[in-house]
């Protein structure tokens, strides 16, 4: 797997090049994942500034969730990030072990995890001949680190992160 998220740090023609392989409402999500982090004085975007944007901008990935009340437990975490959950995490860079941890020439400005996460997208989206990642491919690739933030969140909030999983294995990843 290459690491394409690498383009995400800067401003220049690659981050135009992976611009043209995410949906709008994915690059969405992915601004507002950026923003949170740095309003919140986070070093690095992680899995759950991704999930919260995802729930925020997408009513595709909502919709995964099958109407249970589980969406405002999971944005309560979420929004409660900066001032009470999630503190732990603050400082921190978020490392699952899922992959290898980041190093200073690697994706400045994304925690290991963010970054794995949306390659699992892009990988997701080329695996059904997709030219662009959609939310729901990222959504997938968030519930297939059981490790990661985003996935502390989701079991917090009693996600069963296996059924959704299968639930978005089943739907199939189509664009959102």
């Amino acid at each position: 797997m290459q690491n394409r998220t690498a383009y995400s740090g800067g401003d220049g023609p690659a981050k135009v090049d992976l611009d043209t392989q995410l949906t709008a409402e994915l690059a969405s999500v992915v601004s507002a994942a950026r923003r949170r982090a740095t309003r919140d004085g986070d070093r690095q975007v992680d899995t759950a500034h991704l999930l919260h944007g995802l729930l925020e901008w997408d009513p595709a990935v909502r919709d995964a969730f099958d109407g249970g009340p589980q969406i405002a437990r999971l944005l309560g975490y979420l929004v409660q990030r900066s001032i009470g959950y999630g503190l732990q995490w603050h400082g921190t860079v978020e490392d699952s072990g899922a992959v290898p941890l980041v190093t200073e020439a690697g994706v400045p400005g994304w925690s290991p995890a963010a970054a794995a996460a949306l390659d699992g997208a892009l990988d997701r989206a080329h695996a059904r001949y997709a030219t662009r990642a959609s939310c729901l491919d990222l959504l997938a690739a968030l519930v297939d680190d059981p490790e990661s933030r985003a996935v502390e969140v989701l079991r917090r909030a009693s996600v069963d992160t296996g059924r959704l999983a299968a639930r978005l294995d089943r739907c199939g990843p189509g664009a959102s």
